[in-house]
């Protein structure tokens, strides 16, 4: 068995494998002509349940072409431009290059001497980042694995922050807008916070969280005697794509002495934006902030991070284990990421940014964030245009929120299930993927464009094909009800 370790006698073996696994997922990419087979969990479930797997087929290529049938064939692919789903990227190629070099080096990034270079990337992405945030010369992060991690650390050093006795807990809020990540609630939990510590500010009609709601919600905080611990603001909703008002909001925060966070896990990416990044104005009053490269910076996940405006308060997140990092290497200058990160063993997930920056540049990423941009505001043209849809909100990013309003029907529920049958009918059509959500109540249908690769004519193509489901839907309602 030991000739399956990767080493100096086994490299062309190496070679050879990965090599192999390559061409038979470019081979897939190429051939590609859906998003999705429209396969089921009853088809493939079965598929998958009857492999063994204490018998091992001894070969890669064996296990490659059993590979297709359990997963490459049916993945969900979101190269196609067709994906109009989650916030899911295409990925570009120089961060697939550093996939292949991290896994195979397979550093782990929580102590120098298990990393030494790998430590010193990190850090200098986390400088870069800082700097195009504006967060100033004390700024500091660490990468983690997505938003929700980022938003958790985040909201453990602003609690940490407020300076409240542990039994004094339940009397912290944290005020975010309505239409912010759920992960807000769930890092709200996993601190030990009260059940009504979050507190949902309302937005005005572009769903971006109102100001004067913010002040009157602090106000009423301090009154009541609670401790506003954190105000997080959005830099891009997961289902609007908006932007909150940040400089009023950090005006707010400076007002009340409360730890401003700001989710910019999708908007991140108009950090490298020439067109767009005045979007992001205000950014730079943030106690901290999260980033997903691997949303709008086209980074395989995971490639997350969180930047805080003082490395001070990453103190709250370290401890010392003699068998690891001991309390004399912070003495001794050496760098251990452990000490900033709620993970301990890390993967070298930096390197792939690292790679996109040396070879495309962040002008590069920036061009293609402002493309898909610029998608969105064509697809919302092409919405508000159409009796047949109801479109909510022009983008500020790349998110188009929308609802099939079908001809002669007039009844809320009977278009909530058309919309809701079209979109599962274009899923397992495979031709297409949309996402779906609820806004008032009512049920809408989203694209989520992060393909530069996607054209107005893929969008006007798709919108014509959940047309066409929502009305048979309804057609054969009507025949089941004569």
């Amino acid at each position: 068995m030991r000739s399956h370790l990767l080493n100096d006698t086994t490299a062309e073996q190496y070679r050879r494998s990965v090599t192999a696994g390559v061409e038979r997922v470019a081979a897939k990419l190429a051939a590609t002509d859906r998003p999705f087979t429209g396969i089921s969990v009853d088809e493939l479930a079965p598929v998958v349940d009857a492999i063994d797997l204490d018998r091992p087929l001894g070969d890669a290529s064996a296990a490659l072409d059993e590979l297709d049938s359990v997963y490459l064939r049916d993945a969900v692919y979101f190269h196609h431009p067709r994906y109009l789903g989650h916030l899911n990227c295409p990925v570009v190629i120089p961060a697939l290059l550093g996939e292949a070099v991290l896994s195979a080096v397979n550093s782990s990034l929580d102590t120098w001497d298990q990393s030494a270079g790998g430590t010193l990337i990190e850090r200098r992405l986390i400088d870069w980042t800082a700097t195009r945030i504006g967060l100033g010369p004390a700024a500091d992060g660490i990468f983690t694995s997505g938003g929700t991690q980022s938003n958790l650390q985040a909201l453990l050093l602003a609690r940490e922050e407020a300076k409240t006795p542990p039994h004094h807990f339940t009397r912290l809020r944290i005020l975010t807008s309505e239409c912010s990540h759920f992960s807000v609630q769930k890092s709200a939990k996993l601190l030990g916070l009260g059940p009504d510590s979050v507190i949902a500010v309302p937005v005005d009609h572009n769903k971006r969280m109102q100001t004067v709601a913010l002040a009157r919600a602090l106000e009423q905080c301090v009154a009541e005697g609670a401790v506003p611990m954190a105000v997080v603001a959005t830099a891009g909703t997961t289902d609007f794509g908006t932007i909150d008002p940040l400089p009023e909001i950090a005006a707010l925060c400076r007002q009340f002495s409360t730890w401003l966070h700001v989710d910019a896990a999708y908007g991140c990416g108009l950090l490298a934006s020439r067109e767009r990044r005045h979007l992001l104005d205000g950014i730079e009053h943030a106690d901290s902030v999260t980033v997903d490269y691997h949303k709008s910076f086209f980074q395989p996940v995971s490639s997350s991070a969180v930047l805080v405006r003082d490395r001070a308060t990453l103190r709250h997140a370290t401890y010392h284990a003699e068998y690891l990092n001991p309390q004399r290497t912070a003495a001794e200058r050496i760098p251990n990421q452990v000490d900033k990160s709620l993970q301990t063993t890390r993967r070298f997930d930096a390197l792939k940014l690292w790679m996109t920056l040396r070879v495309m540049g962040a002008d590069g990423i920036g061009e293609l964030f402002d493309e898909v941009c610029d998608l969105a505001a064509e697809g919302w043209r092409l919405l508000a245009a159409d009796p047949r849809f109801d479109v909510v909100v022009e983008p500020q990013l790349s998110t188009l929120v929308f609802r099939c309003v079908p001809s002669g029907v007039t009844a809320p529920t009977e278009i909530d299930r058309a919309n809701l049958h079209a979109r599962k009918a274009l899923f397992a059509s495979g031709e297409a993927v949309v996402a779906g959500t609820k806004v008032g109540g009512r049920q809408y249908l989203k694209f989520t464009l992060l393909n530069p690769e996607t054209t107005a004519q893929d969008i006007a193509a798709v919108l014509d094909l959940i047309s066409g489901h929502a009305e048979q839907y309804l057609g054969d309602s009507l025949d089941r009800a004569s």
